[in-house]
């Protein structure tokens, strides 16, 4: 495995752990956050929860929507309305990319959900 491939697949490990456990209200040593539109906080409890879970265990990543192989964006669709999620990876300070995001103790995530229309 070169050192690339090794990369990509700490952050995807890190990716996928972060979106469980945020989601799930789970504690994990990851840095960061999640975040939604107005669109997303206006649905009803039910719906909110039931995108939150699709999110958690979201696994149909593909060449078309992970092509770094990442696992940090995804698209589905619920009660008719289509929806996206994406990671992000900032510095520490939040105001600058991270310069390694398979670096923990450097890398702060932000997990957003929207709409696919508030896009």
């Amino acid at each position: 495995m070169t050192d690339t491939n090794s990369q990509t697949a700490i952050i995807r490990d890190q990716n996928d752990l972060f979106r469980a456990a945020k989601l799930a209200g789970k504690h994990t040593d990851l840095r960061g956050q999640v975040v939604f539109t107005q669109g997303v906080d206006a649905l009803t409890d039910a719906d909110k929860q039931a995108v939150f879970q699709t999110v958690r265990t979201f696994s149909d990543f593909t060449e078309d929507n992970d092509p770094h192989g990442e696992h940090d964006f995804g698209a589905f669709t619920h009660n008719g309305d289509k929806f996206f999620w994406k990671i992000d990876y900032y510095a520490l300070d939040t105001m600058h990319g991270s310069e390694n995001p398979a670096d923990p103790s450097q890398t702060h995530r932000v997990l957003t959900i929207m709409l696919a229309s508030e896009y």
